[in-house]
């Protein structure tokens, strides 16, 4: 599974799988601890194939920084917690994308990162490749 069916829900905990969509909104369902939602349309949601994380050149792909992560850690969790000290956070974050833009990626934005890093690797979403850009690759090739 792909970053395109996980979802952050404003107001709510943690990440969510994306299960059905309705006519009102979708059914999310918790990787946390498994419980179903129903979200309506009206909800602030982000998908996380959609997020980027400023820099000083450009914007970059969430999916790039939870590669990079993936890289330091050797595929496990982070050696920060998300709820590490200020230093601590920025220090681990400059460690994985040296050139963030310090003044546009707040404290708040690096424990999302760290946090959804690590409930993406505990339930085993560790794939984090541009699947659009293997799908052009492969159609180029044909």
């Amino acid at each position: 599974m792909g970053l395109e069916k996980i979802l952050s829900v404003a107001g709510k905990p943690g990440l969510y799988k994306l299960i059905t969509q309705t006519r009102t909104g979708f059914v999310a369902e918790s990787l946390l601890d498994g419980k179903r939602i129903t979200v309506s349309l009206r909800s602030s949601v982000s998908v996380l194939s959609e997020i980027a994380i400023y820099t000083l050149e450009e914007e970059v792909p969430l999916r790039d920084v939870f590669k990079k992560i993936q890289e330091k850690e050797n595929g496990g969790k982070t050696a920060i917690g998300h709820k590490a000290e200020k230093i601590k956070l920025e220090e681990y974050f400059f460690e994985v994308l040296p050139n963030y833009d310090e003044d546009r990626v707040y404290v708040s934005d690096i424990k999302k990162v760290i946090q959804w890093y690590n409930i993406l690797t505990e339930n085993k979403i560790t794939d984090f490749s541009n699947e659009e850009v293997v799908s052009e690759e492969a159609s180029e090739e044909e």
